[in-house]
């Protein structure tokens, strides 16, 4: 081999990106080789530890699953209790409440205006078969007999 290129296969690789550059570079700077040896295997305990609580989550997880099989709780129902649940959290928002009573506010006195003006209808066809100018014009035996104005 060249001796020139001895130096760069001997260096470490360059760190990559995540978490192995973090775990690669000397960010201990004067640390000495036995506290390196600690935190290595502090490191390596608690990769341990994760990977043990990893698989016990997933057993748990498995466990959750047969109770819930057993007791007839499909993914539907409980769509449907989240659903409901979810309905009753909206109903009893202060924001739902006011909106409710907004619109029904709204729709009351809509209500009272179609009331109103069908009133007003109802009493302008009123006036005009009992206007007398139309008496006088023959109308009023026209209005007497079309269904348009009674």
């Amino acid at each position: 081999m060249d001796t020139s290129n001895e130096g760069l296969l001997q260096g470490d690789p360059a760190p990559e990106i995540g978490e192995d550059a973090v775990a690669t570079s000397d960010l201990g700077g004067g640390m000495t080789d036995d506290e390196r040896e600690e935190l290595t295997n502090e490191l390596a305990k608690v990769e341990e530890e994760i990977q043990t609580l990893s698989q016990v989550l997933a057993a748990k997880e498995r466990h959750v699953a047969e109770l819930k099989k057993k007791l007839g709780l499909t993914p539907l129902h409980e769509l449907k209790q989240n659903l409901s649940k979810s309905w009753l959290d909206v109903q009893s928002s202060t924001a739902f409440k006011k909106t409710s009573e907004t619109l029904s506010q709204a729709g009351q006195k809509a209500s009272s205006a179609f009331t109103n003006f069908g009133s007003a209808i109802t009493k302008k066809f009123e006036d005009v078969r009992n206007c007398k100018l139309i008496a006088q014009l023959g109308w009023l035996r026209l209005a007497q007999t079309s269904s348009y104005f009674c």
